[in-house]
């Protein structure tokens, strides 16, 4: 969800609004992306790099998370919305992760759409925390290197409760993943959304949607291999 700060210096305003307006946005589409019954929605609303923003900024960006999770928990728990999170999560201030993590509580029992926020989150930081616990566990003898394959390394993944995201929608004419799912997106589509977030909207949303189900996943195979699947 890029490009909230830019769309509001170009209107002259203070990035904060870009910020208050990206929330409005965001309520939106987690609530389309519901009725349309999409299983499972992330968002990369913060990364381990945003911490280098100025002081000021950060910190109206928690008290955002804070506010928006409690305003919109009813939501969450009236559309059947299970809330989970990745990331860095010790790294948030007390106060914010106590409501984050009170809403992962108490919309465990929902049985709908899986909406993951990823917060102080990096895909290189995830991937590293992976091989220590690989490390960990063949120094402790409980793994033979013989035994690290691809679903080994999928299962340790913090976020491994997540299936590979089958499409990831980049916005603010950015032409890069930025850390975001750097093992899971191996064959993601990816459509990078030249508005900035701000201005995108529910036809957008459909309008890509409609684009990717025309789409043919191969996968590494050929098309006539998957005509006779």
């Amino acid at each position: 969800m890029d490009g909230n700060g830019r769309w509001a210096k170009a209107r002259r305003h203070n990035r904060i609004f870009g910020h208050i307006r990206g929330a409005k946005i965001a309520k939106s589409v987690i609530e389309e992306c519901a009725r349309l019954k999409v299983p499972y929605l992330t968002l990369f609303a913060f990364s381990t790099e945003n911490w280098f923003r100025p002081v000021e900024e950060v910190s109206f960006l928690m008290l955002l998370l804070r506010r928006q999770l409690i305003r919109e928990k009813k939501m969450l728990m009236d559309q059947n919305i299970r809330f989970q999170v990745i990331g860095e999560v010790g790294r948030l201030p007390a106060s914010v992760r106590g409501v984050v993590m009170d809403t992962v509580e108490e919309t465990s029992g929902n049985t709908g759409m899986t909406l993951t926020f990823a917060l102080s989150y990096g895909g290189r930081q995830e991937i590293t925390l992976m091989a220590r616990e690989v490390a960990r566990q063949v120094k402790m003898g409980l793994l033979e290197e013989n035994e690290v394959d691809e679903a080994l390394v999928a299962g340790l993944l913090p976020s491994s409760f997540l299936p590979d995201p089958d499409l990831i929608i980049r916005t603010s004419g950015e032409s890069r993943i930025s850390n975001f799912f750097l093992w899971q997106s191996a064959y993601s589509e990816i459509e990078f959304e030249a508005k900035a977030w701000p201005d995108f909207n529910n036809e957008d949303l459909h309008r890509i949607l409609s684009s990717y189900s025309a789409r043919e996943r191969r996968f590494g195979r050929t098309t006539d291999q998957l005509q006779l699947r």
